[in-house]
């Protein structure tokens, strides 16, 4: 069986967005991405067995990154990330599309969360999860495995949060954690009550 990891850069007070649709190419201003953080997207996106995406997180990339691979005036650390994400098996949650390129399938309608499930019962190794519309109803179903967060030096004060309405306080225990040159803090949590 696999597990669910949901995979975001978060500011200190907890929000993904100040804007809406920010995560797109290099990211938000307020986001410290750079060579080295992209090395470890790279490195973690390299270790996935798939990538299950709602759909506007989706759209975002798919925008930027199939032609990145091939785009000879972008850094290579930006080219790996357009060639690791537009070849690895993904799956978009969607009620709208009904197709979509770069090896990915479309999955969606009223029993999606089973299918997750179904997904990840049958999936081997870790199933990144992006979008906090998903997260959180993985969250609520129990599906979630994991919170991989990269942390950014920075406070919104307002925005788009981590996860929608939780109803219940989401206990963690810290995994992993990686400290960056720029101020950026990798942390890696399992979720309790995963099931």
């Amino acid at each position: 069986m696999g597990r669910t990891v949901y995979w975001m850069n978060v500011s200190i007070d907890g929000f993904i967005e100040a804007v809406a649709g920010e995560h797109v190419t290099e990211g938000p201003a307020w986001a410290r991405i750079d060579e080295r953080l992209y090395e470890s997207f790279n490195q973690q996106l390299g270790d996935l067995a798939l990538l299950v995406e709602g759909r506007v997180i989706y759209e975002m990339m798919e925008a930027a990154w199939p032609q990145a691979g091939d785009d000879e005036s972008l850094p290579g650390y930006l080219r790996e990330f357009g060639r690791i994400w537009t070849t690895m098996p993904k799956a978009i949650v969607s009620r709208t599309r009904t197709s979509a390129d770069h090896n990915t399938v479309v999955i969606g309608g009223d029993d999606v969360i089973e299918q997750i499930a179904a997904i990840r019962a049958d999936t081997e190794g870790t199933i990144g999860v992006g979008g906090a519309t998903l997260a959180t109803a993985l969250l609520r179903a129990g599906l979630l495995d994991e919170l991989l967060l990269y942390v950014h030096p920075a406070v919104l004060g307002s925005g788009r949060p981590l996860f929608d309405d939780l109803v219940d306080p989401l206990l963690c225990d810290l995994i992993e954690s990686t400290d960056f040159p720029n101020g950026v803090a990798l942390r890696r949590y399992s979720v309790r009550g995963a099931r």
